[in-house]
């Protein structure tokens, strides 16, 4: 084989990240041995011609070039930019299926990676909504607009644009696809960003440019609240040009009139982040509320807060569960960020002492624990890619009988593993977004005394191949 042959697979697997796995036997003279081939968006199942594109010494990775018979768990797509957007890679595959697979590459993380045997694996919490489950989107603007293979064939001239609003292709960092309707968070936020699009297209203002840090638009960051209504507009711009803003601000809340409140983000950085250098309201108050059970958020522009706001409720409710609380316990929680979990599992516990290293986010959770009149929660901004140890020495904090950890994709730093191998808590209740990493965590801990006991995947975001996980750990 060589890269670029077609080769005929059956497949019988499903990987983490999106991809089908078949595999064929190699004769060898001690026995036979299974070369494995990895084929972006195939399903078990399926029956199909695969170009490979990469070829290694024991597998290959392939793209489907022809299902001969698709896999009966293939079903319609309901997103008419599917197969060129990266948002919904598996929407074309039964959801109940979805949820199957991400649970068994949970394990296999665990199992593989982490090289942990004898666990408890929980049923996982599937998503109440598959569609429109989303509090935030956020959409990028470019100076051209992907084309589409039809387009790029179209008979007609595909009329001249100033920019493009929409998703980024995958891999491509430039251009974003112009998208008019997305099913992921509301009608309200496909209105927006329609009329977003006109507006400024009526204006012949221009998207910024990577290349010559020029031009206005950047992002426009949509946020709305599941369970109060309340609706924000972020435009995120190069530059600050008041009386066109005012104008955008009081038609597009006469378009949308759900909308509580417009920010302008002003951004004159090189890098391509939403967060602005200063930000302007102009209108309503600049913040949003939200619940995650009975507890009130408030919600910045620029503030974290758990994207799927009803499965948030059930990975709370669960680590919680796991955590086994008897009503006195001083509780670490590692990655505070708002103060959403601190905040939850307060009035259960003796004290919370939340850690994080962004200004804001501390800023945010000091607001939310006095909007909800929690007394017994603490925040300290601290550096997890460092020790922290130091910290807790120098403010005399209690040692915890608990820490919860919610570390960002990356997993958490060996120096604040080492800190908790230290701190030697009873229980630790690991939640993370990449079982990956969270695995490779988990072994490290367990060759310093914790063993895992159980563990329960929640689906945060379902038609993707993300996945959240609680594990719970305990100090033999």
């Amino acid at each position: 084989m060589i890269k670029g042959d077609i080769v005929n697979l059956e497949i019988e697997g499903y990987a983490f990240e999106g991809k089908g796995i078949a595999k064929i036997n190699i004769g060898e003279t001690d026995g036979e041995k299974k070369f494995v081939f990895f084929v972006n968006h195939a399903y078990p199942g399926d029956v199909l011609n695969a170009r490979i594109t990469k070829l290694k010494r024991s597998y290959a990775e392939a793209e489907i070039e022809e299902i001969i018979s698709p896999s009966p768990y293939r079903t319609d797509v309901k997103c008419a930019y599917f197969g060129i957007c990266g948002g919904c890679k598996a929407q074309d595959l039964e959801y109940a299926m979805q949820v199957k697979y991400k649970q068994e590459q949970v394990i296999d993380c665990f199992e593989r990676i982490g090289q942990i045997k004898n666990f408890e694996t929980e049923e996982i919490i599937p998503s109440g909504k598959v569609y429109f489950y989303r509090n935030k989107m956020e959409f990028s603007f470019a100076e051209k607009k992907w084309l589409t293979k039809e387009e790029m064939n179209s008979d007609t001239n595909t009329p001249a644009v100033p920019f493009g609003v929409g998703l980024h292709v995958p891999g491509r960092f430039d251009k974003v696809l112009d998208i008019k309707e997305c099913f992921l968070q509301s009608e309200q936020s496909n209105l927006i960003l329609n009329y977003t699009r006109n507006f400024f297209t009526a204006k012949n203002s221009t998207a910024h440019s990577t290349k010559t840090h020029t031009g206005y638009l950047r992002n426009l960051v949509i946020k709305q609240s599941h369970f109060t209504g309340d609706l924000m507009v972020n435009l995120v711009t190069h530059t600050d040009e008041e009386e066109l803003f005012k104008e955008y601000t009081a038609g597009l809340v006469k378009e949308v009139p759900g909308i509580t409140t417009v920010v302008n983000n002003v951004n004159a950085k090189l890098s391509q982040v939403s967060l602005g250098d200063y930000e302007k309201v102009y209108f309503g108050s600049g913040v949003i509320y939200d619940l995650i059970g009975k507890y009130k958020f408030r919600v910045s522009a620029n503030s974290f807060f758990q994207t799927n706001t009803i499965q948030a409720e059930k990975l709370y409710s669960k680590a919680l569960e796991y955590a086994g609380i008897k009503g006195n316990e001083v509780v670490y929680d590692l990655f505070c960020g708002a103060g959403t979990i601190s905040i939850f599992v307060s009035q259960s516990v003796g004290s919370v002492y939340g850690f994080e290293s962004v200004d804001s986010a501390i800023e945010d959770a000091i607001t939310n624990s006095t909007l909800n009149n929690i007394g017994n929660t603490h925040f300290f901004k601290a550096d997890l890619n460092k020790s922290f140890l130091p910290f807790v020495t120098e403010h005399n904090l209690p040692q915890p009988d608990l820490i919860i950890a919610d570390p960002p994709r990356s997993g958490m730093n060996p120096k604040t593993i080492d800190d908790i191998l230290k701190l030697k808590p009873a229980k630790l209740v690991y939640i993370s977004c990449n079982p990956s990493t969270q695995a490779r965590d988990i072994q490290m801990l367990a060759e310093g005394g914790y063993k895992l006991i159980k563990i329960c995947p929640v689906d945060m975001f379902p038609h993707t191949y993300h996945i959240e996980n609680v594990a719970l750990l305990i100090l033999e």
